[in-house]
């Protein structure tokens, strides 16, 4: 008889019964087979088991939070604001954000959500807005969470080719809108190009959108990172947009879960169908850090996006004499070709064997020719990583 510590089973174990369960896709639903374990992730979990690795993977800031916004936090939890706040967010966060949107884009009364990151309130708006066999527009590069969290809930993504230059591509947008396009998804600065759409591209789009009566859900988590000039929204000019904004990039706050998803009056219905589902799903963002959020919005941060501005150009001129690559203009990431012959893959593979860890572009793209890097690191780091890459290339 075999072993039982060889037998190839997974053991539940009940009080009374056990149950043997040979087979994991009886279990577990249909959906989770059209995913994967994030890459980026993967590749993070790997630094961990490196000594002194660089670490061009993961987007998350080399600062910490500023000391008067961790005070703020602490205060909050030391006077006690440890329990459940309101599902759509602490009221004088929300009164303190709709007045800086109502500012800002001329929007009479906007509806406002407190949501747990901006990734929480993509998977608010997502679980809100799409049924089975609607179409959902991004253009390709994308972030992770646009393409994977529609198409678990029945949706189609429509992939709209950028390629090379990154720039918004209007006009493919328009050619591929249907009578089944729900959404189209907007992200400027972009993760993972860098790229930041300027003002005709953004009121192009706009025009279309307005024309098509097509909803723009527009992530500007990275607005506050813009290097060659301002990030214009497209919430200036297109009242049918969901916006998402956050603190996790500007201010370092990336593990302390916390945004806001804010819409014109007119999509009132849509934010409270969000707070509905957040109700039973993260009930809502943690109160304490909320407290701080109010601070941070009279924070100024322009000190650190000078310094990141520096890393830009470093990573920039470190690279552009071997590399194919379009200058970033915002966000902490570039997207970079990799060497004529090479599979980005294969490129990844070899730069990681020689301590340097960057995100392959296919994480990204229905393309495997780029490779991503993050600059949210030490001045010396990006220095000693782009000779390393410069030397396998």
């Amino acid at each position: 008889m075999q072993s039982p510590m060889k037998w190839p089973f997974f053991y539940l174990v009940f009080p009374a019964r056990r149950f043997i369960i040979t087979d994991m896709k009886k279990i577990t639903a249909d959906r989770t087979s059209l995913i994967d374990a994030s890459g980026i992730r993967k590749v993070f979990a790997l630094a961990a088991t490196l000594k002194d690795p660089i670490n061009f993977s993961i987007g998350q800031p080399d600062f910490d939070v500023p000391e008067a916004l961790k005070e703020e936090a602490i205060r909050a939890i030391m006077d006690g604001r440890n329990k459940y706040s309101q599902t759509a967010g602490d009221s004088i966060l929300k009164e303190k954000i709709a007045a800086r949107v109502a500012e800002e884009f001329g929007w009479a009364n906007p509806a406002v959500l407190v949501a747990s990151g901006v990734s929480g309130g993509l998977l608010l708006a997502f679980m809100s807005l799409i049924n089975p066999g609607d179409e959902v527009i991004l253009p390709d590069p994308y972030f992770v969470i646009y393409k994977h969290v529609p198409r678990l809930l029945g949706g189609k993504c429509v992939y709209i080719d950028s390629y090379p230059d990154f720039r918004l591509p209007v006009e493919k947008i328009a050619a591929a809108i249907t009578d089944r396009t729900k959404m189209i998804i907007l992200n400027s600065p972009c993760n993972p190009t860098g790229a930041v759409y300027s003002e005709a591209e953004i009121k192009a789009l706009a025009e279309v959108a307005t024309k098509k009566d097509i909803l723009i859900l527009t992530d500007e988590i990275y607005e506050k990172f813009s290097y060659d000039g301002g990030s214009p929204s497209i919430a200036h000019c297109h009242e049918k947009t969901l916006l998402m904004r956050g603190f996790s990039k500007s201010y370092a706050m990336t593990g302390w879960r916390l945004a806001y998803v804010a819409a014109h009056e007119s999509l009132k219905g849509v934010i409270e169908e969000m707070t509905k589902i957040q109700q039973y799903t993260f009930v809502c963002a943690p109160t304490p850090f909320q407290k701080a959020a109010e601070a941070a919005l009279d924070y100024d941060v322009g000190d650190l996006v000078g310094v990141y501005r520096k890393k830009r150009d470093i990573l920039y001129d470190g690279l552009k004499d071997k590399f194919e690559l379009v200058k970033p203009s915002g966000a902490f990431y570039a997207f970079v070709k990799a060497p004529a012959g090479a599979e980005a893959t294969d490129f990844v593979e070899r730069a990681i064997k020689n301590n340097v860890l960057v995100i392959p572009g296919g994480v990204f793209s229905e393309k495997n020719t780029h490779f991503r890097i993050s600059y949210a690191t030490t001045d010396e780091k990006i220095r000693e990583g782009t000779k390393i890459l410069c030397s396998l290339a």
